[in-house]
């Protein structure tokens, strides 16, 4: 499917058809190759907030803190 073809479905379609990919992604997420380091980087923000250093925010709060720096 072209990017073309795809500007052109009605936003539901568009919708499910998101929704279908990221479950795809989220059942195959333990076979992706993540390098160590990133995987390493992860696992210590795990922990920081874990810990309560550091804050879990939503992805609304995020997307209003977004350019206002």
């Amino acid at each position: 499917m072209s990017l073309a073809e795809v500007t052109q479905l009605p936003l539901n379609q568009k919708l499910q058809i998101m929704e279908a990919i990221w479950e795809d992604l989220r059942s195959r997420a333990e076979s992706f190759d993540i390098p160590p380091r990133d995987k390493a980087l992860l696992e210590e923000r795990r922990a920081r907030a874990a810990r309560g250093e550091a804050a879990i925010l939503d992805w609304d709060e995020v997307k209003h803190t977004i350019g206002r720096a």
